[in-house]
């Protein structure tokens, strides 16, 4: 078994001189290679720990903190007269296209290492000189390709912009968790001591001849058609204890060379008919191949003395889907790439995309251009070749002479023929596996390592102006929102201050006008005459004797209908009250509540307020009962509203006409008691009705009390015969002056009597039921009414005004909240540039590439 060696001790010179030193050495010098080679294996593992920590950081703070956004980046025309090629890139992001801005992509070195800044640096990134690459300005690993159907996208931005945030954002989740795994198994690879070299390429190239040669011998099956259908390694005999022999992995199990239940064995003679058994399992199946190699260790690949090597022969790339797609997955787990292309067909399709996805990890492949013998014109084919290699792999066609060789594999075969071309090649392999193997080996993960690096760092950057844009946004956000919401939180006070001031002035000047004005309609009432001005409504005129009657009817419901009249100018007046309220409401609004909040929609309809329509079912059947059918106004009986549609205030009684009771108090009794209300007609009032008729007329001559003494002593004078003489013309004056009151008194004493009777009664009215009577009941009416329209107007707009404050507080917690969150993914995303970069320098990446 070839043996390792591991020094105990690194070596103090640089690795890339050593590497160089080495490589014209054709002695082997053990130590030296794998020393360096342990030297460099150590930082790249340390390397690969340090990018999966920043990777498993990248996901949580993708999960946790910031949805990272996918960028797109577009190169920006030069500037005309000037061929000078300027760092500066139009970025957007797939999930809003339409948004750019202007950065500068640099690469300041250390491999594929990239810079992205705002473009306000353009300037000193110009005057710097700084290096720009198209591949810096685009993904390598981290890119997200997208197929649907039949419509294959190239450039992810055109299917990925149809995605929302979140989506994108699991996206390139999806796409770090594929890398972790994947540089999990490169830690494995890089730990690893032995190589794998696989060789692949298009079908009938000639892999299982050209493996043969590399061996010496026939042992893979060779045919004018396809043979090898399975994945074939070939490992040194001294690893299965000098034996030659098969083993076939069992399905399912993990192959261990020292359990024999993990495989089954066979002879190398059944190799052929192993692989046409396993050829529709080739997912499944794994053949190992123990040969021994007699030649000396400077001349063989297996038995070198430095490290174990495997040859692993790969099914055709274009044979099927199934198993190409199998030989891309194996790749990965794959040191070199030897690629056997055919002289006679190029590169085809199925060619280069291997090729350009092994790119990604592996710089340089080790391309064989086999059946080279057989063609004519060499020249041609040699340029033909090596145009399509550089354009595929730019690193294996700068080191075109070490790597791209045109052999014919079939005559290396030939016993006792000189082949200096496949021995070249066999060299150059040796020395590429062998004494460059940190860069056959460690070079493709240094590849990918610089490679993810280089999308992590665009990634931060890319993601870290986006941060510093929202950061800049929910600044100048706040800085317009939060002096509104300061200026609402100060002002809170003072509007509900205000709002309750209009309220109660409001309220205040409706029930004192309200009082006054009916207050004043009921003396006015008292003495007969209207409560609002003549204008309005006037009494009647006096029909004489014949229609005293239907004249004091009249006047009584003209007189009622005055207090009707004056409630409703009451009203009027409140309603012109509340409008001028409700707009102080308004204004108020228009003081405190800040721009872009909807004023209220609401319309004040002053001719709503009193509606008829308040009570129930009960209250309006008591009401119709109460009122015999009469529809009455304000819809409330006992504050006296709607009296002239009332029929028991609108009745005429005799005293409407004389009022005996009072005019006897009058003449009779204290003034106090004068005033009092009529509460019944008793027989002494019947019995007065002459003498008072006789005051009345007889005391605009002689004086009232005077006769009234006279007529007291009337039955003394019956007994006096000379008194019977005279009696007869006294009845006659008695008479004329009766007639004469009538005549001259009852057209201005009615209004008055029933004015008085009218103001008794509705005041009555009011005492006797309780309530606070028809002034004091009609105030807080109105003011009741009044406080509800006010206190609804003041309810919207406190609504309003609280709603808003809300809102504003809401949207000044979130614009906090992101500019947090911005200046945290700020920072954070300069950390992971500036860790990604100390990575790389650690770890040397790109430098033994290079």
């Amino acid at each position: 078994m070839a043996q390792s060696y591991f020094p105990a001790a690194r070596v103090a010179s640089p690795v890339k001189e050593q590497f160089d030193l080495l490589a014209g050495d054709k002695q082997l010098r053990v130590e030296d290679v794998q020393e360096a080679y342990v030297e460099q294996k150590d930082r790249l593992v340390h390397a690969i720990d340090s990018t999966t920590s920043v990777l498993d950081e990248i996901r949580k703070f993708n999960k946790e903190e910031w949805v990272i956004r996918y960028p797109q980046l577009a190169a920006q025309p030069a500037e005309e007269g000037s061929s000078r090629k300027i760092p500066r890139r139009s970025l957007s992001f797939v999930d809003d296209p339409l948004n750019e801005t202007d950065v500068v992509v640099q690469r300041p070195g250390h491999g594929r290492s990239v810079t992205v800044s705002s473009a306000s640096d353009a300037a000193e990134a110009a005057a710097s000189g700084a290096a720009l690459d198209d591949k810096a300005s685009d993904f390598q690993i981290l890119r997200l390709d997208l197929k649907i159907g039949a419509a294959n996208s190239s450039h992810a931005a055109t299917l990925v912009s149809q995605l929302e945030k979140a989506s994108i954002a699991n996206l390139i989740d999806e796409r770090i968790t594929a890398s972790i795994s994947h540089m999990s198994k490169l830690r494995a690879r890089v730990e690893d001591t032995s190589s794998k070299v696989l060789v692949t390429g298009d079908l009938n190239a000639g892999k299982s001849t050209f493996v043969n040669a590399l061996l010496r011998r026939e042992v893979m099956p060779v045919d004018q058609q396809p043979c090898t259908t399975a994945f074939c390694e070939v490992h040194d005999a001294a690893e299965n204890e000098g034996k030659e022999e098969v083993h076939v992995v069992r399905d399912g199990a993990a192959y261990d060379i020292k359990d024999g239940s993990t495989y089954t064995p066979a002879p190398i003679s059944d190799l052929e008919e192993i692989i046409g058994e396993h050829e529709d399992n080739i997912n499944k199946v794994l053949i190992k191949l123990y040969l021994a190699d007699t030649r000396a260790p400077a001349e063989s690949l297996l038995n070198n003395g430095v490290v174990d090597i495997s040859l692993i022969d790969a099914p055709g790339l274009n044979r099927d889907s199934l198993k190409t797609t199998a030989v891309f997955a194996r790749q990965e787990e794959i040191d070199v790439v030897v690629f056997v292309v055919s002289a006679e067909n190029h590169f085809t399709l199925s060619a280069k995309e291997f090729l350009q996805n092994a790119s990604n990890e592996k710089a340089y492949l080790f391309i064989v251009v086999n059946k080279y013998d057989q063609i004519k014109n060499k020249e041609k084919c040699k340029r033909l070749v090596l145009d399509q290699i550089r354009q595929l792999s730019p690193g294996t066609y700068e080191d075109a002479e070490d790597l791209v060789h045109f052999v014919d594999s079939a005559s290396a075969l030939q016993p006792f023929t000189a082949n200096p071309a496949f021995d070249d090649l066999e060299s150059a392999l040796r020395s590429f596996v062998l004494v460059k193997r940190s860069k056959s080996k460690l070079g493709p993960v240094q590849t990918y390592l610089s490679n993810l690096l280089g999308d992590v760092e665009l990634l931060a950057g890319t993601n870290k102006i986006l941060a510093e844009q929202e950061h800049k946004h929910a600044m100048d956000e706040l800085a317009a929102k939060r002096p509104v919401l300061e200026k609402m939180k100060g002002g809170r006070d003072a509007l509900e201050e205000g709002l309750e001031s209009v309220e109660e002035d409001g309220v205040t000047k409706a029930t004192t006008r309200t009082r006054s004005r009916l207050t004043n309609a009921l003396d006015l009432v008292g003495q007969g005459k209207v409560a609002v001005e003549e204008g309005l409504l006037q009494l009647p005129s006096w029909p004489g004797l014949l229609g005293v009657w239907d004249y004091t009817r009249e006047v009584r419901r003209v007189l009622l209908a005055s207090l009707d009249a004056a409630v409703k100018l009451a009203e009027d007046e409140a309603r012109l009250i509340t409008t001028s309220g409700v707009t102080r409401v308004k204004d108020l609004g228009e003081s405190h509540l800040p721009e872009g909040v909807e004023r209220s929609r609401r319309v004040f309809m002053p001719e709503a307020m009193f509606s008829t329509i308040r009570r129930g079912a009960k209250a309006s059947k008591s009401r119709r009962s109460s009122t015999h059918g009469a529809v009455v106004a304000g819809g409330m009986v006992g504050l006296g509203i709607g009296l002239s549609q009332r029929p028991e205030m609108l009745d005429t009684t005799f005293f409407d006409i004389f009022d005996v009771s009072h005019q006897f108090w009058v003449n009779f009794g204290d003034k106090e008691d004068s005033v009092k209300e009529d509460e019944g007609v008793s027989a002494l009032s019947i019995v007065s009705v002459g003498a008072g008729a006789l005051s009345l007329v007889g005391g605009k001559a002689i004086g009232a009390r005077g006769l009234v003494e006279g007529v007291m002593h009337v039955a003394d004078l019956f007994g006096n015969e000379g008194t019977r003489k005279w009696i007869a013309p006294v009845v006659g004056a008695f008479a004329i002056g009766a007639t004469a009151y009538f005549v001259l008194e009852l057209p201005s004493t009615i209004p008055r009597t029933v004015g008085r009777r009218v103001r008794n009664s509705v005041v009555q009215d009011g005492a006797a039921d309780g309530s606070e009577g028809y002034v004091e009941g009609n105030a807080k009416r109105v003011g009741r009414e009044t406080r509800k329209v006010l206190r609804l107007a003041s309810w919207d707009l406190k609504e309003r005004f609280r709603s808003a404050m809300e809102e504003r507080g809401k949207e000044v917690k979130t614009m906090e909240e992101m500019a947090q969150r911005a200046n945290r993914a700020m920072e954070w995303f300069e950390q992971v540039g500036t860790r990604s970069d100390a990575i790389r320098v650690e770890a040397r990446l790109g430098e033994l590439s290079a």
